[in-house]
């Protein structure tokens, strides 16, 4: 269990969490009904197996919000309905008004919505309480949101807000390239995304390239910027950082794993919490050295 994107939200350090299991309890991930499109609810992070809806390891706390959602395709709909409106026509001899066709569009969902196949998922989140800062392992800034929403719902009260910087993030990340000095354990990749700052300007996406090389100072010189780049920490994490300062393709490396190859453990649930406070450690330094050289905003207490 290792999360593959972080987009991050911050909450003030203050908050107050202790009754965090008793409140997740009141609102569980419940069966999407036979009339409903979606359910979403509290989970096990540990699945099926599980019974606490959250886990905590020191100061990291990982949720996960479950979901069930009908699958009906509007291609299927819109098929059937128009088979339906051919032989209204045909009957009456003329095409059924707005409002006619609308009840019926609704009366079809209705009949088809419990014949739907039903797709479940789970979205993780990591609160680091030390730093304030929720990790939703998702790169959809809709979908990060999605389970905030679900948080503050079943807590009354979660202000977290999306990650803000007081400085240009596609300025930190140029420079970088260009030759700044990068902050103590972080090195370069091999991957970018460069774009003209004008509007509807060039975009360029170079993977498996080296990034301090000839061709990549041309296009800096031509005024592009990097809006996407590829960073390691310390030979334990890579990940791509983007402006929307979302993390995308973060993986843990051997540096980090070799710590888990190390220790033997009887069952899956030990796995999975010894993975999990594996990845809580190394996000919590990551988190450190990118506060700092982005200048992240802090939540308000």
């Amino acid at each position: 269990m290792f999360f593959r994107n972080l987009t991050l939200f911050r909450f003030p350090t203050s908050l107050d969490l202790t009754k965090l299991d008793e409140l997740l309890a009141d609102h569980p991930l419940k069966p999407v009904g036979a009339l409903e499109l979606s359910s979403r609810g509290f989970v096990s992070p540990f699945g099926r197996e599980g019974e606490a809806l959250s886990h905590r390891i020191g100061v990291a706390i990982w949720l996960t919000v479950g979901g069930e959602d009908r699958l009906l395709p509007s291609s299927v709909v819109n098929d059937m309905l128009a088979k339906r409106l051919a032989e209204v026509e045909e009957k009456q001899g003329r095409r059924p008004g707005s409002r006619m066709r609308k009840q019926m569009k609704d009366d079809l969902v209705h009949e088809l919505l419990p014949r739907a196949f039903v797709r479940p998922s789970r979205t993780d989140a990591l609160l680091d309480l030390d730093h304030g800062v929720c990790a939703v392992d998702t790169s959809s800034r809709k979908a990060g949101e999605a389970v905030v929403s679900e948080i503050r719902h079943a807590l009354g009260s979660f202000p977290a807000l999306p990650l803000n910087a007081e400085v240009a993030p596609r300025n930190v990340l140029t420079g970088w390239i260009a030759g700044d000095p990068l902050p103590e354990g972080l090195s370069l990749g091999e991957e970018c995304e460069l774009k003209d700052p004008a509007e509807h300007g060039a975009v360029v996406k170079c993977q498996r390239q080296e990034l301090q090389s000839d061709e990549i100072t041309k296009h800096l010189e031509s005024g592009k910027q990097v809006t996407r780049l590829a960073l390691t920490l310390d030979d334990h994490v890579s990940f791509v950082l983007g402006e929307d300062l979302v993390v995308r393709k973060f993986k843990l490396l051997d540096g980090a794993v070799d710590q888990l190859e190390s220790t033997e453990r009887e069952d899956v649930r030990a796995e999975l919490d010894a993975r999990f406070a594996l990845m809580a450690a190394e996000f919590a330094r990551l988190f450190t050295v990118l506060e700092k050289a982005l200048k992240l905003s802090k939540a308000d207490a």
